[in-house]
């Protein structure tokens, strides 16, 4: 099942509209119902998205969460977290020093402790922390993307159906689907018909650079890439799947499927040092839908240049315009303003934690971020469905699409992708792993040249 319920939803109709018979409850049953009052959250990986995340979770409406263990292949890192959020939670945070795990393995010891687990790791570990968690039985967030390669994609939806089937809660982090601006535009376009049927799209996240770390003394080239995850593949995916899956997830939700092709154009124009790993600066990608409809896609890490974050939407009758500031709204193919979301009004407002003005007319939307773990916490206690796990595959796999479009320069079809049996990613990684690339005798590493096959870059 891969039932989102929507913030505009007030949780008593959420509930209403998904409870299952007591009969059809033949699954197992939730990690908490079976045991306290608690719900023990874990978190595994612990940098600024597992800290945030960690923060949300433990900043829900519900009684009795706890942050009970943290697991960061960084012990310096887990403490970190571990000391900024007791600031924000002192009460919530009960972790002792004998459940901060440090290392490569400490996911394991963390889902042997919680009922509920954040995996905010480099991506290249999801599919295997969810493996780990789906057989354990335990209830998850997990960050985009699930997988930077095909055989992740196919191990995550593998245990969604187990984790289905279990009848364990997975929301993933693509938050512009809990998000009311997204929700009300995707209302305006799929019951209201506003703008017709969709022809066409574009999808930006177009900004800046990322992070750069330094490496420490006597740190391994394995530790060294871990650190610097984002700019290796096997551990990131290239920022068009780490980071542009937000937009590329938007297009198939609105379209109501993956594309079934994809061709396009990247590489390093600024970001060109050796230091930088294995990933592009830019791609532009043509994604081909079932239906003919084309989504050109652009993302880029590149200073001082034209900056977005956005995406847009042609139909047969008009636009719709879409950012999370928010700021969504629709025009005729004349430009007039047909639709526009005003935050925090009518139907789109959130049961609770609005802000109110003078006259009592609500002035802002719930923060996303915090609404995927009220939902999830309130599945968990309710014993309602939820899970994600399958459109956040199917997102991924998107973007990994994409990503072999512009390393290789060809037109790559879907199913040639989603079966491939490249994979970055090792399936076991310890301490005495060699990493999958290494570094040649100047310090550079394999970077991929579309219509040219480079030594130690495989695409498809």
């Amino acid at each position: 099942m891969n039932t989102t319920p929507t913030p505009t939803t007030t949780r008593r109709d959420f509930i209403g509209k998904t409870a299952v018979t007591a009969g059809a409850l033949t699954v197992a049953q939730s990690a908490w119902a079976a045991g306290s009052d608690q719900i023990k959250v874990g978190l595994i990986g612990c940098g600024g998205r597992g800290s945030g995340a960690a923060n949300q979770a433990l900043s829900t409406k519900q009684e009795g969460v706890v942050l009970h263990a943290v697991a960061d292949a960084f012990k310096e890192k887990a403490e970190a977290s571990l000391s900024n959020l007791r600031t924000k939670h002192a009460e919530k945070v009960q972790v002792d020093d004998s459940r901060i795990f440090a290392g490569l393995d400490g996911y394991k010891k963390v889902i042997d402790e919680c009922d509920l687990v954040i995996l905010t790791t480099p991506p290249g570990f999801r599919p295997y922390h969810f493996e780990a968690a789906v057989n354990a039985g335990k209830n998850i967030f997990m960050e985009k993307p699930v997988a930077v390669d095909a055989p992740g994609v196919r191990k995550v939806l593998e245990m969604a159906k187990v984790a289905e089937e279990k009848n364990l809660k997975v929301v993933v982090g693509l938050q512009r689907r809990y998000q009311n601006c997204y929700l009300e535009a995707l209302k305006q376009v799929k019951e209201q018909n506003i703008i017709g049927d969709i022809v066409s799209g574009q999808v930006y996240w177009n900004g800046g650079g990322i992070w750069f770390r330094d490496k420490q003394p006597n740190q391994s080239e394995l530790m060294y890439q871990i650190n610097n995850w984002y700019f290796f593949t096997w551990l990131c995916g290239d920022h068009i799947n780490e980071q542009h899956i937000h937009n590329i997830d938007v297009a198939n939700w609105f379209i109501g499927g993956h594309p079934i092709s994809a061709q396009g154009m990247g590489g390093r124009e600024q970001r060109v040092d050796k230091k930088y790993g294995q990933i592009f600066d830019h791609h532009y990608v043509e994604f081909t839908y079932e239906n003919g409809v084309r989504i050109n896609s652009q993302c880029r890490h590149q200073a001082g240049v034209y900056n977005a974050v956005r995406e847009e939407f042609t139909g047969t009758k008009g636009k719709i315009y879409l950012d999370n500031k928010p700021n969504c709204y629709a025009v005729d193919h004349k430009g007039n303003v047909i639709w526009k979301y005003r935050p925090g009004s009518g139907a789109a407002a959130a049961e609770d934690g609005e802000a109110k003005g003078k006259k009592g007319r609500r002035t802002g939307d719930p923060d996303p971020y915090q609404t995927e773990h009220d939902i999830l916490q309130a599945a968990v206690r309710d014993n309602t469905p939820i899970n994600n796990a399958s459109y956040g595959a199917h997102s991924t796999m998107t973007s990994i699409l994409g990503r072999m479009a512009t390393y290789s320069g060809k037109e790559i079809k879907w199913e040639d992708a989603f079966n491939s049996k490249v994979q970055h990613m090792p399936n076991i990684v310890t301490a005495e792993t060699e990493p999958p690339v290494k570094p040649d005798a100047e310090g550079g590493y394999p970077v991929a040249i579309p219509g040219v096959q480079v030594p130690g870059v495989e695409i498809l």
